[in-house]
């Protein structure tokens, strides 16, 4: 079975985009996405995700990446406050 990786979607966009740049200059899809080592249908998914997304968006994107990276950190911070406090609870410390 073939591993699975992650893109990120400005490297997804950037796939896209040599992708394009290659079918522009002769080669077909199929070729362009061996290469690139992603499959056909990824590619045709992604395209239809982020053909329209100009650098407004793309932006947007990347602040909203920011702001759920921002938050999972504070949710993990508080998540281990709380068990701290349970652990001093328990152990009657307060």
């Amino acid at each position: 079975m073939a591993r699975r990786t992650r893109r990120s979607p400005q490297q997804a966009m950037e796939l896209v985009r040599q992708i394009d740049e290659s079918v522009a200059n002769g080669k077909t899809a199929a070729e362009s996405c061996m290469q690139a080592k992603i499959n056909k249908a990824t590619y045709f998914r992604w395209r239809k995700r982020y053909c329209g997304a100009g650098d407004g968006q793309s932006q947007r994107l990347r602040e909203l990446e920011q702001e759920n990276a921002n938050l999972r950190r504070l949710v993990s911070e508080l998540s281990l406050h709380k068990l701290a406090l349970r652990d001093i609870i328990a152990s009657g410390g307060l």
